[in-house]
Parts: C-alpha cells; sequence; structure tokens
C-alpha cells in the first residue's frame, strides 16, 4: 500500500502521484494521519525555536509576534549589527563552538524523541532559515539592504563565515540523519516583489546555498527550497542548482507561467493563499471548499503540485482553527480522489 511518504516522493522525482500530496510545517491541530514530510534542523543550531524565543547562537532575541500562532521575529528595539559596525563584525558575530559534541548521539535521540515512522514520513533535513535573513536578523531591513551597496565586501566575507560554520556541521550529520530531502531555506521577497533582485541574489546568496546543494547532488538527494512572496525571478537559478520543489509557491508569482516552463521538473508546492474573500467574516464553507478545488484544477493536472496552504491566525482565534478544519477537510477528499477523476 502506496504510504504518504511514497506518494509525497514520487511527485518531488516528477512523476504523478496517485493524490495530490500535503507538504506541511507540521501535523495541523488535530490531525490524526502520518504527515507526507517533516522537517529536522541538527539539534543546538535552533534551540531558541524550541524556546520560543530569546537569543539564537548569534546573539539574536527573537520574539513571539500574538498576531501570528506566536511564530518568531528579531526583536526588532535592537540590532546586534548596524551598519556602521559592519567592519567590525568579526568582533561580534562569533559561531559557538561544537567540537565536543557526539554529533551521532545527539541526532539519534532527536530522530528518537520525534517519534516519525520514517516508512511512512519523508525526513527534510534543514540547517537554518537563510542566508539573507540572517543578514536581516543582524543588521535590520534598512541597514541590510543598504550594506549590499556600501559595503559588499564585508558581507561576502561575513555570509562566507556563516556558511563556512553551516557546512561544518552540515558535514557531521547528514550521513548520520540520512534524509530524502534536503531543505533550503531564504525568505527574499515580499507580497508584491523581491528584497533583491536575481542579480543580487545570485552574487551573494546562491554560492553559499550551492555549498548545501553540492552534498544534496552527491547522494542524489531531492532538494526543495522555502522561499515566500514574489520570488519567481530566481527559479532558473534554483532548478539549475538542483532544486525540485518549491514552496510555498505564493499566487503572487505567475505559477501558471512557472508551471509551463519547468513542468514537474519544478514541483509548485502551494498555489493558494488566504486572501480577499476568503477572509471575510461571512465566507461560507463552500466557498473554502470550493478554493481548493479551484487550485488543484489549476495546478495539480498532469502531477507537479503538492498542497500547502492553511489560515494563519492568533493564538486562540477558534473561528480560523474552524476554517482550517473545513479547508484540510476538502484537500483530503477531493486531492485524494483528484487523479482517479
Amino acid at each position: 500500500m502506496l504510504t504518504e511518504k511514497d506518494n509525497y516522493l514520487m511527485t518531488l522525482r516528477g512523476e504523478v502521484p496517485e493524490w495530490v500530496p500535503q507538504y506541511t510545517f507540521g501535523p495541523m491541530p488535530g490531525a490524526t494521519k502520518r504527515v507526507a514530510n517533516q522537517m529536522f534542523e541538527p539539534p543546538l543550531l535552533n534551540e531558541h525555536r524550541d524556546r520560543g524565543g530569546g537569543r539564537d547562537i548569534w546573539g539574536v532575541n527573537y520574539v513571539p509576534t500574538e498576531s501570528t500562532g506566536n511564530a518568531l521575529i528579531p526583536d526588532n528595539s535592537v540590532f546586534i549589527l548596524p551598519i556602521d559596525k559592519l567592519p567590525g563584525w568579526r568582533d561580534i558575530i562569533k559561531a559557538p563552538d561544537f567540537s565536543g559534541v557526539d554529533w551521532e548521539a545527539v541526532v539519534k535521540k532527536q530522530i528518537e524523541n520525534s517519534g516519525i515512522d520514517r516508512k511512512e514520513t519523508a525526513m527534510a533535513l534543514n540547517l537554518h532559515f537563510g542566508y539573507f535573513q540572517h543578514l536581516m536578523s543582524f543588521m535590520g531591513f534598512e541597514d541590510g539592504l543598504l550594506s549590499f551597496y556600501e559595503e559588499p565586501d564585508e558581507v561576502h566575507a561575513l555570509l562566507d563565515y556563516l556558511s563556512e560554520f553551516y557546512m561544518s556541521v552540515a558535514d557531521k550529520v547528514i550521513d548520520i540523519y540520512k534524509p530524502d530531502i534536503l531543505t533550503f531555506m531564504d525568505d527574499t521577497a515580499a507580497w508584491g516583489s523581491p528584497f533583491i533582485s536575481a542579480a543580487m541574489y545570485k552574487e551573494f546568496i546562491l554560492p553559499h546555498h550551492e555549498k548545501w546543494a553540492k552534498r544534496g547532488r552527491e547522494r542524489g538527494l531531492i532538494m526543495a527550497m522555502h522561499n515566500c512572496g514574489k520570488c519567481e525571478s530566481v527559479m532558473d537559478l534554483l532548478v539549475d542548482m538542483g532544486i525540485s520543489a518549491w514552496d510555498p509557491a505564493q499566487t503572487c508569482n505567475d505559477l501558471e507561467a512557472v508551471q509551463k516552463k519547468f513542468g514537474n521538473s519544478l514541483v509548485i508546492t502551494g498555489g493558494w493563499d488566504g486572501r480577499g474573500r476568503l477572509m471575510a467574516d461571512d465566507v461560507t464553507d463552500e466557498e473554502i471548499r470550493q478554493s481548493v478545488r479551484d487550485a488543484m484544477d489549476k495546478y495539480a493536472v498532469g502531477g507537479g503540485y503538492c498542497w500547502c496552504g492553511g489560515y494563519l491566525s492568533s493564538v486562540g482565534d477558534t473561528e480560523m482553527l474552524r476554517r482550517n478544519m473545513v479547508l484540510m477537510s476538502e484537500v483530503d477528499s477531493y486531492g485524494h480522489s483528484f487523479y482517479k477523476n
């Protein structure tokens, strides 16, 4: 019997699956079935997330945001690396010393405690939330964006330092995890446009993702990129690097043009956003269900598509929780019958 994992990996390999897979950032509240994928990050790298905030390994203080279900953002009241201190970043940004860590023991304990069944759920290995985002978390957006123009050599040196550290950890853990997928992250765009041009992305950011991609290519692993917002302008670069899936593939992009260009070699993981009528106080359950059918009818024909979408809400917002239950019930029912029909 085909598992959620098998069906998901079929899609990422460019095959037509038996049903529309569901990509998740973790099990939805109240969900009981096995998820198709689960992301893992090496322990010690991102413990501030498990704590619900606080300082990360670089000294950036993260705070929860109630309106987004306590998602974490850098504390914007103070940044550790304002642009006037960028030339002295070596005295501020210091990688932790992990020389004494027994990575095999730490990783195996993490996997055991996760409770996932690797026969049922694909493991995606991620390292961090992105080089562009790291720079912004250190400097803030104003100084961070200015730094590309005013101090490009220092930006290159800082990003080199970060990626060498992360690759030193990656090379210790990748063959312990034995992942099914390598995950990349970097939110380099807003809804309306990218924060940086494709040329700037290629110069500053891509070389560091390429180091991780090289490990994936050497091991024959599937690779997926998380990049929010209108980032279609860098898809050529990512596909050339070996990326075969993109989430959350938001509808501010011309997803039909992306599919026409890349076919099933780049899986669209998304194609649904809770906007407009779907956010109205009087939206009906049938409208929510129809939005699922519309997205799948538009993007899932012939494969090359995974569902990725849901309502994001404030802590304790029971109405949005109810809407998500309606939404996901239709994803299940319509998605499982899609290719049969």
